[in-house]
Formats: C-alpha cells, sequence, structure tokens
C-alpha cells in the first residue's frame, strides 16, 4: 500500500498565490488591459469593415453566385462578406453609442497589418507555385513572429498543418487547389 503524500510547502504558497475569485481576476484582467479606443475610433473601424465587406459581397456578384444545389465561386465569398458587412454594420452603431470595449492602436495593432499582408502574399503566390510553399510560410510567420512560437515548434506545427490541410482539402474532398504536388 503506498502512502499518502504531503505536498511540498512551496507549492501549497504558490497554489495560495494563483487562486483568484472570479472578481479579482476579472479586476486583475481590466488593470493590465489597454486602454479604451472610444466611440469614434470604434465607428470608424466599423466603417473601415463595412467597406470591405461591401466590396468583398461586389466582388462575389461579379464571380457569380450560382444556386445551392450548383453554387459558383462567388457563393461562399457573397456569404461571408454580407455577414462581415451586417456585423460592422451593427458596430457602428452600438460603436458610436458605446464604445467602451475596444481597443486604443498601439505597436501590437501592427500584428493585425503584417497578419493580412502575409495572407495577400500566399494568395498572390498560390497559383505560381501552388499552395504547399505559402502556407507553410505563412504558418511559420504567424506562428513564429505573430504568435511567438519557438523556432523548432513553430516549423513543425506549420508542416502538421499544412499536411492536415493538404489531407482534407485535396485527398479526402478533391478540391482543386493549385498545388506543388
Amino acid at each position: 500500500m503506498r502512502a499518502k503524500q504531503e505536498p511540498h510547502p512551496e507549492s501549497i504558497l504558490v497554489d495560495e498565490e494563483e487562486i483568484l475569485t472570479p472578481e479579482q481576476l476579472a479586476a486583475q484582467w481590466a488593470a493590465e488591459a489597454p486602454e479604451a479606443a472610444g466611440p469614434v475610433a470604434n465607428l470608424v473601424s466599423s466603417l473601415v469593415v463595412l467597406g470591405l465587406g461591401l466590396a468583398g459581397v461586389l466582388l462575389s456578384l461579379q464571380l457569380g453566385l450560382g444556386t445551392p444545389a450548383e453554387p459558383k465561386p462567388g457563393m461562399w465569398p457573397f456569404i461571408v462578406s454580407l455577414i462581415v458587412a451586417v456585423l460592422s454594420g451593427v458596430q457602428a452603431v452600438i460603436g458610436r453609442t458605446g464604445g467602451t470595449d475596444g481597443e486604443k492602436f498601439s505597436n501590437n495593432s501592427w500584428y493585425a497589418a503584417i497578419g493580412f499582408a502575409t495572407l495577400v502574399g500566399m494568395v498572390l503566390l498560390m497559383p505560381v507555385i501552388g499552395f504547399e510553399i505559402p502556407s507553410i510560410l505563412l504558418c511559420f510567420i504567424w506562428m513564429r513572429w505573430l504568435g511567438g512560437e519557438r523556432w523548432r515548434s513553430a516549423a513543425v506545427y506549420s508542416v502538421v498543418i499544412v499536411a492536415a490541410f493538404y489531407g482534407i482539402f485535396i485527398a479526402a474532398l478533391g478540391t482543386t487547389i493549385p498545388r506543388l504536388f
């Protein structure tokens, strides 16, 4: 029979310090949160996203929607763009009157721009060299520099993720994504 082990005194001290009530945890998060952007910044950002959503709707209409039984290339971009436009319109109304949730722009805001630019780069490279290499590079950049992963884990996860997408979309579903292999 195995004797019951007593916990180490230091681990008890650490556990007691880390246990916070939900109110204490909420107060800690509020103290560490970035400054609120304010209603004007929320309205402007909502209008920018609304413009992008409406542009997506117009571009997807040019591709053709088809029917639910026989969708054309514009069907899913249309649905996603419409959802983005509606949600940003709602946010424009709420953000104009509220505006306490949005974060003020900081140096971390550039991460979104870098993420968008690398995504555009991947889309431009896919027809030229297939989806595998641009996707691995995109995953690696996002994990290593935007996500803060270590070099080795970012490299391994990038390859695993792209292999999973390859297995799902090319091997299982037989889609016609431009590919190298």
